[in-house]
């Protein structure tokens, strides 16, 4: 088994730093570009959880179907925490892509929120 604790804990620092930026964001009316990062932070705890499984891959559906795979059907990730992720995705889409179409001020409170909380179980299942 490779030693990954470095790259693990690079990826939860760049989650936290993208999560302060989404909250920096928001408090500046910026709501597309929070969702965004809201998104990043959840996707770098699911890399990190990914890496700690031995599976590394940067393809963003590939991540999130993995998560799903490995940590969700699992039972190692609540059922809750895969449907969070996939609305990030989808909302992090909104923000990055959406040419008439953007995030509230409200959904991007939400993703932050979503976010931080799937952090928190990802951290928890890599202490584990």
């Amino acid at each position: 088994m490779t030693d990954n604790t470095d790259e693990i804990a690079s990826y939860l620092e760049r989650a936290d730093v993208s999560i302060r930026a989404a909250k920096d964001m928001v408090e500046k009316g910026f709501y597309d570009i929070a969702a965004s990062r809201a998104y990043y932070a959840a996707f770098y705890a699911a890399s990190a959880l990914l890496l700690k499984a031995n599976f590394d891959t940067s393809k963003h559906s590939t991540v999130i179907a993995s998560v799903h795979r490995l940590f969700v059907k699992e039972g190692k990730l609540d059922k809750e925490q895969g449907k969070n992720l996939n609305w990030l995705f989808e909302l992090r889409s909104v923000g990055d892509y959406g040419v008439s179409e953007h995030v509230s001020n409200g959904e991007a409170l939400k993703a932050i929120k979503v976010a931080e909380g799937f952090l928190a179980s990802s951290i928890k299942i890599l202490n584990e």
